[in-house]
């Protein structure tokens, strides 16, 4: 049987789960309506017991919720969804500034293809670097989980079993990943540095798995601002993606963005990508 994974941040559960309209049933019927066996949350932003009541019709119909809170309320929050109970857990990647914050999470999971470990991960936004003191926080806050990550994905890649880690990398890799990369060069998430350490993940054995499944295509985007009719022009950035290392990349047969199909019927500002492994 096929292994079917999602990730998605879904800016804050509780407001993802509300019946907008008619047409808008927001992230609960899109969830029982799909055949997936894994979803990773990002930015859920609710306590694990808000979470819960949120998820509770699909928890209720056997889904498990497994989840990491931050320790500032309201703030980030990352969880897993699994059809079935997972093996293990492992909360955060040994890291005493960000462990309690709600960015990363790990399950293993027994499937048709092996054991598998699945991690949902929301990395800090950042800043470009100016003189105010705020975003240099902010710039040099990223550079220290990128540090400490990295060294733990370069520790994870070489597990025996299959990986893959989903999430809002809040990074895209190259100028295929933003509609208007040209007009970003000094944006947070399009930073010389942030594409190098992406590059040097996937020099390191990670696979980009869409962009490997869809080489050469602009996009696809997986988030829209707000602002102006970026949806609407679709003037996106993919920065949802999965990175699988190579036994479970290899086993990667079909990649999607479910981009809604107007701007009223989404329910978040990113769009689900699911990769289909076989």
């Amino acid at each position: 049987m096929p292994l079917s994974i999602s990730t998605v941040n879904v800016n804050g559960i509780r407001a993802a789960v509300k019946h907008r309209s008619e047409t808008n049933r927001g992230f609960l019927p899109w969830l029982e309506d799909s055949s997936l066996d894994v979803v990773l949350l990002q930015e859920v932003r609710a306590s694990e017991d808000l979470a819960r009541d949120a998820l509770a019709p699909v928890l209720d119909a056997g889904w498990h919720l497994t989840m990491s809170e931050s320790s500032v309320k309201g703030h980030a929050g990352v969880g897993v969804l699994t059809r079935t109970e997972p093996a293990a857990v492992r909360f955060g990647f040994g890291s005493a500034e960000f462990d309690d914050l709600g960015r990363y999470l790990e399950v293993d999971l027994d499937s048709d293809l092996g054991p598998v470990t699945a991690a949902s991960l929301y990395l800090p936004k950042g800043a470009a670097r100016t003189d105010a003191e705020k975003d240099i926080a902010k710039y040099e806050e990223k550079v220290r989980f990128l540090d400490e990550f990295g060294a733990h994905l370069g520790r994870l890649v070489r597990s025996g079993s299959h990986v893959v880690v989903g999430g809002d990398w809040n990074i895209a890799h190259a100028e295929a990943d933003i509609k208007n990369w040209k007009g970003n060069l000094k944006s947070p998430g399009f930073l010389p540095h942030e594409r190098a350490w992406v590059g040097g993940l996937l020099e390191s054995g990670w696979h980009d798995v869409t962009r490997e499944l869809y080489p050469g295509e602009s996009g696809p985007y997986s988030w829209w601002s707000w602002r102006g009719k970026a949806f609407d022009n679709d003037s996106g950035w993919r920065i949802d993606y999965q990175l699988a290392n190579r036994s479970l990349a290899e086993r990667a047969v079909k990649a999607t963005v479910d981009r809604a199909a107007a701007y009223d019927l989404r329910w978040s500002d990113h769009a689900p990508v699911t990769v289909v492994y076989e």
